[in-house]
């Protein structure tokens, strides 16, 4: 499945894979979100899996928001390798 990202309003849905191939359309859907809205809620629970590119795509974004001064959550039970990578640089 390839990835598919709905939203309404600063809800965004992410269903299907984040990876490599599909990390360039999920940066676009990104790219000027923070000039739009000042909070951003992005469910991961339709999230079949995501690789290092996606994880890496996701950290950019949440930099982004504690640079800009803007709220964004990540919700769901998404992939593992996602919540570690988190984890790990809460705990550094």
């Amino acid at each position: 499945m390839s990835l598919r990202i709905t939203h309404y309003n600063n809800f965004f849905n992410i269903k299907g894979i984040l990876d490599k191939s599909s990390v360039s359309m999920f940066q676009s859907e990104f790219e000027h979100v923070f000039e739009r809205l000042q909070t951003v809620t992005i469910s991961i629970e339709d999230l079949e899996s995501i690789d290092k590119y996606g994880v890496m795509a996701l950290a950019k974004l949440h930099n982004e928001s504690i640079t800009k001064q803007k709220q964004l959550s990540i919700i769901g039970f998404g992939c593992a390798n996602l919540y570690e990578h988190f984890k790990t640089n809460d705990a550094a």
